[in-house]
């Protein structure tokens, strides 16, 4: 489960954590309709989520890791 969280981190823009407790290896299958002008509106990826696969999206805050870069230098090299 931990890589469908990294899918949907990468979907979403933001971060997903795993906190389902599931441990196994799945095969999972889910239909959504990226959001699009163009396209006929369909489930959304959270709302496909949870009635395709039963996982529910919760926002709240919890910690993350980040890395903070203060300062970087450019070391001029020869032509």
């Amino acid at each position: 489960m931990s890589g469908v969280a990294d899918f949907l981190a990468h979907l979403l823009g933001s971060p997903v954590q795993d906190q389902t407790g599931l441990t196994g290896k799945y095969d999972l299958r889910i239909e959504y309709v990226p959001p699009s002008p163009d396209a006929d509106p369909g489930p959304d990826i959270r709302d496909a989520i949870q009635q395709q696969l039963g996982l529910r999206l919760v926002s709240k805050k919890v910690p993350v890791e980040t890395l903070v870069i203060d300062h970087a230098e450019k070391v001029p090299t020869g032509n």
